[in-house]
This record gives C-alpha cells, structure tokens and sequence, in this order.
C-alpha cells in the first residue's frame, strides 16, 4: 500500500498592514517635519518604531512570515517610482538635492513645482499619486528602501517576505506625463521595466530573501487580450530568472477572472487569491484552470473591508 504525501501545514499571514500607527503617530511625524517641528532623524526613527512595532505584533498574531517593503512615508506607488527611477523632470533637482524632501515634493508639490496627481486607489477611500511615463521614460532600480527594511524586519529575528507593487498594475496605473500624447500607453514600456524588477528581485535575493509579494490588483479588473498577454509575458520572464527569490504574485479586490489561468500557467511559485465577497469566484475558477500543481496558494479569507471581528469557523 503506498502512503499519500502529507498535506502541507496551513500557515498565517496577511498582504501588508495599516502604517499610521495605534495613535496616528506616522502622520503627526510626517507633519511635524513639514512644519519644521520634527527633524530627519526623529521622523525616520519614529517610522523604525512603528515597523519593529507592526512586525513584533504581528509575530505574536502568529502570522510566519511578515510583509516588509509596505510602509511608506506618503504612498506605495510611489515608493515603486522611486525604486524604478521614474522621477519626473520637474523634480530631479529636488531629489538630488535632498532625497526626503524630493520625495515630498513628488507628493505635495513646493513653492517651485506641482506634485504628482492623485487618484483613489481602486475602490477604496485610499489614494495613490500616478506615475508620470512616456516613450523617452529611462528606468533604473533603487532597491534602498526595500532591502533596508527586509534587513531590518531580519535582525529583529522575523522572517521578512518584501512586498512590491507588480509592474503590470504599476504601468497600468501610470499616465502619460506633461508633453506625451494622451493616447501614449505607459504598458508599452513593460520590456524595459522588467529588467529594472530584475535587477531588484536579485538585490532582494542577495539579502536573503526567500519569497517576495508582486501586487498585481489591476489584473481583477476587465483586461484587454492584449494587457493579458502583457501579464503574461511580465511573469513570464521573471519568473524564468535564475536569480531571484520565490515569487508570489498576489490580487485583491475581487475576481481575477480570465487573469487567473494565466497566472496559474506562469513559472511562478504561488498565487495570492481573494476569497471574499466577488472573490469567491476564483474558488471555482481555480478549480477550472486545474489548480495550482506545485505551487503556493495564499487564500484570501479576511475581509479586510469588514469592520468587525472575523468569523474564522465561517471564512475557513
């Protein structure tokens, strides 16, 4: 009689979690620096606190492994303008000249320059600031941010997995910039980003990352045959890299729909899928793409909307 394989052990973890602290303290930290009350160093030791804070709590939820990279100063999106060098030409000489400050310029604009545009992020109250690209757009990788707080989240004694927003949504969600023709579409650009993911997927590994988390929440809305194909040539060739960490792409929001088999084909190493409300759809559509052989399923079962307590005997 031949034994059956162990089923693997199901373990807890969560897509990122809220930054601004029990009390708010990230937004008055923020403030005060805009208003000269707080200094550099207070406000990047009072964001230290509140991710040693986020983690350790997290730790003892007993969630396995936590998310790093999801913290921001102002907006996620543009953490990933930031870590694929697409400063807008208007405020490079504020980046260079201080690299907080030009970050807060990006956001809010100064005395010299407008800051980026800001737009709900999906269908939530939340608000993201859209990329600004066009055909002469020249990335670059800049993984500081995400492989400080990977380090960091890994001396604590946690086991980090790095969050990035996928370059499918972030393309997607971009605009053409000042000056490019409206109908430019920043998805054109996918080629010469991938090489920039790349190269931060190796900085990431370098670390000693194990897995890292690509979102790709754009791909739950009605896509195109050919933004489709796009994802699936972007996972394609990331996930045929012989140097990178184990990759997890992750949606939420909802149905990913005719996106779910082409992920579930892609050489990735696990799917991150929603459960919940509109979500529970993929259930069945996993089912029809043959499931996720050999793969890493993150089952979506919190709703993250739902402001009471979670009923895990009915969301498990």
């Amino acid at each position: 009689m031949t034994a059956k394989p162990a089923a693997a052990a199901a373990r807890a973890t969560v897509y990122g979690y809220p930054r601004q602290g029990q009390n708010r303290e990230l937004k008055k930290a923020v403030e005060g620096y805009w208003k000269g009350r707080v200094d550099a160093d207070t406000l990047r030791q009072t964001a230290a606190e509140l991710r040693r804070g986020t983690w350790q709590q997290l730790a003892e939820a007993g969630v396995h492994d936590v998310p790093t990279g999801d913290f921001s100063y102002y907006d996620h999106v543009l953490d990933t303008s930031v870590m694929v060098g697409a400063v807008p030409e208007r405020h490079r000489d504020a980046v260079r000249a201080d690299a907080l400050d030009g970050y807060f310029a990006m956001a809010r604009g100064n005395q010299d320059v407008a800051p980026l545009e800001m737009t709900k992020w999906f269908d939530t109250n939340y608000h993201y600031l859209v990329p600004e690209l066009g055909p002469d757009t020249v990335f670059t990788a800049d993984s500081t941010k995400q492989v400080a707080e990977f380090k960091e989240a890994l001396a604590l004694g946690h086991t980090p997995r790095p969050v990035l927003v996928g370059p499918v949504t972030y393309l997607l969600l971009a605009k053409a910039a000042p000056g490019v023709a409206a109908d430019f579409e920043p998805l054109t650009l996918l080629d010469r980003l991938l090489p920039v993911y790349a190269e931060v997927l190796a900085d990431l590994r370098a670390a000693g990352a194990e897995w890292v988390q690509l979102d790709e929440p754009a791909l739950v809305q009605d896509r195109t045959p050919a933004e489709l194909n796009a994802a699936a040539r972007a996972y394609r060739e990331l996930g045929g890299l012989a140097d990178r960490p184990k990759l997890l792409v992750a949606s939420y929001f909802g149905r990913l729909g005719e996106a779910l088999p082409v992920l579930a084909k892609a050489p990735v190493d696990g799917l991150a899928l929603d459960f919940t409300e509109t979500g529970a759809g993929n259930l069945d559509d996993l089912a029809a793409a043959g499931g996720l052989p050999g793969k890493r399923l993150v089952a979506g079962v919190v709703n993250g909307r739902n402001i009471w307590i979670n009923d895990y005997e009915k969301s498990l």
